[in-house]
């Protein structure tokens, strides 16, 4: 009997160091971070057009600098200017350093691209500071705020690839389809 209970004893004592040895929990307040919302830096160089000539230009950027790029042409001999290319003109430009020089694989014309533009079910103005007014007030969704990010254009939450930005047309397109915009005056 006196076996049993010291075997009852030594495994309780055994049990008892275990269970103390176990590390507290500690509770944190540190956030969570999903890396899959973890987002990209934008590539853009934002800045003004210095000088604009058939197959390049020169950029004075937002931080001062001023740097020269040539246009990196497309399948079609093209390159991807959109909005066209005139000096004083603000402009975000996605480019790449080459072995000796800067590529512009997009260039947007932030300047084109203001101004009051229409659809069948949008009619919205886009202003400068990143502000959308929509002009239709029984209009579903409206955008309310635009960017230019990493070459796309981001209206309120819907990302578009700017397909042409013309003198009086605008198509963007996503994975909802492409969506024509007729300027307004």
């Amino acid at each position: 009997m006196k076996k049993t209970i010291l075997g009852l004893l030594t495994v309780g004592l055994v049990a008892f160091l275990i269970a103390g040895c176990k590390k507290p929990k500690v509770e944190t307040n540190l956030p969570t971070v999903n890396i899959e919302n973890v987002a990209e830096t934008d590539s853009t160089i934002y800045g003004e057009c210095v000088d604009a000539a058939m197959n390049s230009v020169t950029l004075l950027t937002s931080d001062g600098d001023t740097i020269d790029f040539v246009y990196e042409s497309t399948d079609d001999g093209q390159a991807d200017v959109q909005g066209g290319m005139f000096t004083g003109d603000r402009v975000a430009i996605i480019g790449i350093k080459g072995n000796e020089e800067n590529v512009a694989q997009k260039v947007v014309n932030i300047t084109s691209l203001m101004g009051r533009w229409a659809s069948l079910d949008k009619n919205f103005e886009i202003k400068d500071g990143g502000v959308v007014e929509s002009n239709v007030s029984a209009e579903s969704n409206p955008y309310t705020s635009w960017k230019i990010y990493n070459g796309k254009l981001i209206l309120s939450k819907d990302t578009f690839d700017i397909l042409n930005l013309g003198p009086d047309s605008l198509y963007l397109e996503n994975d909802k389809g492409i969506f024509a915009y007729k300027r307004q005056l």
